[in-house]
């Protein structure tokens, strides 16, 4: 977007709100956001490890001096998300129904284990450590949220109206937007990657196709997503493209009777291919299989880290 660079830090993107960005928005580089009001503030996100957020908030410490954090909300239960909540002590942490109920079921301490793990096969080795192995995952207290929705939750953050929509499942079972309409932005938590490839831990595609198109509708200028660089609404476009691209591919595949790793080998992303990470395309083919058959079991996080690690070295 115009005026906006895609530099690590801080950086103000309307009266009264900034993002945090992260370059280069792959594996763990996540976005977070501030949004000051009248002597109080709100934040989007933590970050994946305490010494990320905890200089995450020493950047802010000129703007929440005088409008500290009252309001925390998760976009979502991923640990690039959340695993640094501990830190904003005293804030209410607010995020859906469906994402405290999923908050626990990937803690840091196993995240930690995966990265020191030998799956038995260098190129997963090495692949893991690749994408985990910046971050410290030491000392990290499972901090839930403290209060939560479903639908839609309006906030009053120091005069200003914040709105919370449920957009999930998608990604995950409990994203959400955070849309700002007095500064025409929203949040999109990792509804949105922005030249990084969107990754279905959960869908159906459909819902997230859905998602996409809802921030579309909005009455935004200025789009923050869960990682990547600031975009506006043509971003939603984007992964709502690729989304639809997947699903077409990996069907007429599977219609052919093509298992879904082979499939995600077969398919010839052009343009796309040129997002980071592209390998996620194993764990959205399987997505796409699960969509069309009630009955089909995707593998479990080993077999997918395997398939994606071998899928990157082609």
């Amino acid at each position: 977007m115009a005026g906006i660079g895609f530099d690590h830090g801080l950086a103000e993107i309307g009266d009264g709100i900034w993002a945090y960005l992260q370059p280069d928005g792959g594996w763990g580089w996540s976005n977070a956001g501030l949004v000051a009001g009248e002597g109080r503030s709100l934040l989007v996100d933590t970050l994946f490890d305490l010494p990320l957020t905890r200089a995450m908030l020493e950047s802010m410490d000129a703007i929440t001096a005088t409008r500290p954090i009252e309001t925390l909300v998760n976009t979502h239960a991923n640990g690039d998300h959340c695993y640094g909540n501990q830190l904003v002590e005293g804030a209410e942490i607010v995020a859906t129904e469906a994402c405290l109920e999923e908050f626990s079921e990937v803690p840091a301490a196993a995240l930690k284990a995966m990265v020191a793990a030998d799956f038995g096969d260098p190129v997963v080795n090495d692949y893991m450590r690749a994408a985990f192995g910046s971050f410290d995952f030491g000392g990290i207290v499972a901090t839930p949220p403290t209060r939560v929705f479903s639908g839609r939750l309006d906030l009053t953050v120091g005069g200003r109206e914040v709105e919370l929509i449920d957009v999930g499942p998608a990604h995950t079972r409990g994203d959400l937007l955070v849309h700002v309409p007095d500064a025409r932005a929203v949040f999109t938590g990792d509804i949105l990657f922005i030249h990084g490839t969107p990754i279905v831990w959960e869908g159906p595609v459909d819902n997230w196709v859905r998602a996409c198109d809802l921030i579309l509708g909005l009455d935004v200028e200025v789009v923050v997503p869960g990682h990547g660089p600031v975009v506006d609404k043509r971003g939603a476009a984007m992964v709502r493209d690729y989304l639809t691209f997947v699903q077409r591919e990996a069907a007429q595949r599977r219609d052919a009777g093509m298992e879904a790793a082979d499939a995600a080998r077969d398919i010839d992303l052009g343009e796309f291919g040129e997002w980071i990470d592209s390998e996620r395309l194993v764990v959205n083919v399987h997505a796409v299989y699960a969509d069309l058959d009630p009955a089909y079991v995707r593998p479990a996080l080993p077999q997918l880290a395997s398939e994606m690690a071998h899928l990157a070295r082609c």
